[in-house]
């Protein structure tokens, strides 16, 4: 597939990348700083300029492009990664405007340019608990996509208005636009470096429900998406199979979630931040745990 990927550059961005670029798909990687990763284009752009969505989702990715001589083709999706990536790098309203404004841009220019797969970028902050003020409890856990979200914080609020925003476009237009509530994103170099310091102390990871995403498992969750197509708008929580955590489910309720209701029965180690509709819908097969990574030499 030809793919349209904004903030490649990023975190998420970058892992995304390089794995749908291993499964043999082009990539444009738009951004407002390029990816030095071999095989992928760039395109320095503003997701917040909708002239510029709209001419950088009708250009050549590249020079071999110009070749054939048949005008610049279509892209076959679009993924939409690029964000402020949290609270407190910019002013709350700048967050608000760039992710909503930003995210309102690139949809529209698919939807009417006729680009029939868009996946965004939303978060597991739209349930509320990861920038609360002070501890909030969830209503029910495990967290699942049926959850009531209902934030407080201008990032999270954000995510929930892209959406809307997404659910407006994929109902006006007919086409399929999934929302990834991304969980803590964690890098191959992050687990030996930061999973000791969690469990050492748990409570650390309280308000990502002691979920966490391997960065190689979302660039698969987002292949998975382009490949699976006819679901309209959806939304899927992305995270791995197992809490993040060496301590089973019922020590962590009793000590973190006393009196959080639990909606149905868990085996021990099974994430709070549920993947079951990313497991029995895209058919996702976690392939990198936090248990291998650690064991790895």
């Amino acid at each position: 597939m030809r793919i349209f990927f904004t903030g490649g550059s990023g975190k998420a961005g970058r892992h995304a990348v390089a794995y749908l670029l291993a499964q043999g798909h082009r990539v444009l990687n738009v951004d407002l700083v390029p990816l030095d990763l071999p095989g992928v284009d760039n395109l320095i752009a503003d997701i917040t300029d909708s002239g510029q969505m709209f001419n950088a989702m009708t250009s050549y990715a590249g020079f071999d492009e110009m070749e054939p001589g048949h005008g610049v083709p279509r892209f076959d999706a679009v993924v939409h990664f690029a964000a402020v990536p949290r609270i407190l790098i910019n002013p709350d309203n700048e967050t608000f405007r760039v992710n909503t404004i930003g995210t309102y841009n690139v949809i529209e220019a698919a939807a009417k340019l006729g680009i029939s797969k868009v996946v965004i970028a939303s978060s597991e902050t739209t349930y509320g608990i990861c920038f609360a003020d002070g501890i909030a409890d969830p209503d029910f856990l495990p967290l699942d996509e049926d959850y009531d979200v209902n934030p407080v914080d201008s990032y999270a609020l954000s995510k929930v208005v892209n959406e809307r925003t997404a659910r407006a476009f994929a109902k006006r237009f007919g086409i399929d636009i999934y929302a990834l509530r991304i969980g803590n994103v964690v890098e191959p170099h992050e687990y030996k470096r930061d999973f000791p310091r969690y469990f050492a102390d748990p409570g650390l990871r309280r308000r990502n429900f002691f979920c966490y995403i391997d960065a190689r498992d979302l660039g698969q969750i987002v292949d998975l998406c382009l490949a699976k197509d006819g679901l309209g708008y959806q939304v899927f929580n992305a995270g791995n199979d197992e809490n993040g955590m060496n301590l089973d489910n019922a020590e962590l309720l009793a000590r973190f979630f006393p009196n959080v209701p639990v909606t149905r029965a868990l085996s021990p180690r099974e994430a709070l931040y549920s993947n079951r509709k990313i497991r029995e819908v895209l058919g996702f097969r976690e392939a990198h745990s936090w248990r291998a990574e650690l064991a790895k030499p």
